[in-house]
């Protein structure tokens, strides 16, 4: 397991900003809404991993959770999550649906919609975090499977809640170095269930060709960071062409260089507004940018000011608003 944290060892002024660190940083961006004083607030989370399959085991006072539209439209990875009831109940509110969830029931949304979790009198849910491009299923399965409770009438939803309920309680998996080895039939078995519920056993069983440009996303937010990356290097790790590759991002309205181009710039740009210590060529080097020059001017280009006057506006900013 990664990281824990029990507000009862904390001074009940700074239980909120401390679970919402913890949660931002390392689970999603969403708004937290504590439904009782600071006082009588208590939350424990048991943060881990188990290959590309994040857990995050909560126990907690009663809590609203909230994905707002904004939060939504800035992800940059999309996810999607399982909320496991472990005792008590919970709702989850997406696309319109309500699913209300009992002992054993499951629930999916997505990190690409705003959503909210309810849970009036406390929280005992494990949620599983997973990368869309990874869960491989096609957008409008997602869509049609976000906030529906999955339950007893699901053939493969007791089996599923029972598997992934073993798998957070065995701490020889998560801490034994085995989470990998359980992550790829983990995540199959969540996709089957998700095929089960939607009646369509075909979308379990061929996901692949459907997700090819989620995933060729995904492979490059993954590597953003390197400056070899090249059409030629995602089609190889992807076994298809480069011309097919490029055929494949421009049914996206995607064109690769401005794609790589616009997203680094931004990680630079929101680099720039945090890490006050890091030099600026630094910065430009953490994106994949190794020519100086190459970047101040794209940087301008794009936002009209040089890397160093934007840091400069921003942080004039950020004070003013003290």
């Amino acid at each position: 397991m990664q990281a824990t944290l029990n507000t009862l060892a904390l001074a009940p002024p700074d239980r909120a900003d401390a679970i919402r660190s913890l949660v931002w940083q390392n689970v999603v961006r969403v708004e937290i809404d504590h439904l009782v004083p600071a006082p009588d607030m208590s939350v424990s989370l048991t943060l881990g991993s188990c290959g590309d399959l994040g857990v995050c085991a909560t126990r907690a006072t009663a809590t609203t959770v909230r994905r707002t539209p904004r939060l939504a439209r800035e992800d940059t990875e999309p996810m999607v999550f399982l909320s496991l009831q472990r005792s008590g109940s919970s709702i989850v509110v997406q696309h319109g649906r309500e699913a209300v969830l009992g002992p054993g029931d499951f629930a999916v949304y997505d990190t690409s919609s705003p959503y909210s979790l309810l849970f009036a009198d406390g929280i005992d849910v494990t949620f599983f975090r997973i990368p869309r491009a990874v869960l491989a299923l096609p957008d409008t399965a997602v869509r049609d499977a976000s906030a529906v409770r999955i339950g007893s009438g699901n053939p493969l939803a007791g089996l599923t809640s029972q598997y992934l309920a073993r798998l957070v309680d065995d701490p020889a998996i998560l801490r034994g170095g085995h989470g990998p080895a359980a992550a790829v039939p983990t995540i199959e078995l969540i996709r089957a269930a998700l095929s089960v519920q939607l009646g369509d056993h075909r979308i379990g069983r061929e996901p692949l060709d459907s997700t090819l440009a989620a995933r060729i996303l995904a492979d490059l937010r993954a590597h953003l960071a390197d400056p070899d990356l090249s059409p030629a290097a995602v089609a190889a790790r992807h076994h298809i062409s480069v011309r097919y590759l490029h055929r494949i991002l421009q049914r996206e309205g995607i064109r690769f260089g401005e794609w790589v181009r616009r997203n680094r710039l931004e990680g630079t740009r929101r680099d720039l507004a945090t890490l006050d210590r890091t030099g600026v060529a630094a910065v430009a080097r953490r994106w994949g940018f190794t020519d100086a020059a190459h970047f101040s001017k794209a940087f301008r280009g794009a936002y009209g000011m040089s890397p160093r006057e934007w840091r400069s506006a921003h942080h004039r900013a950020a004070r003013a608003a003290r």
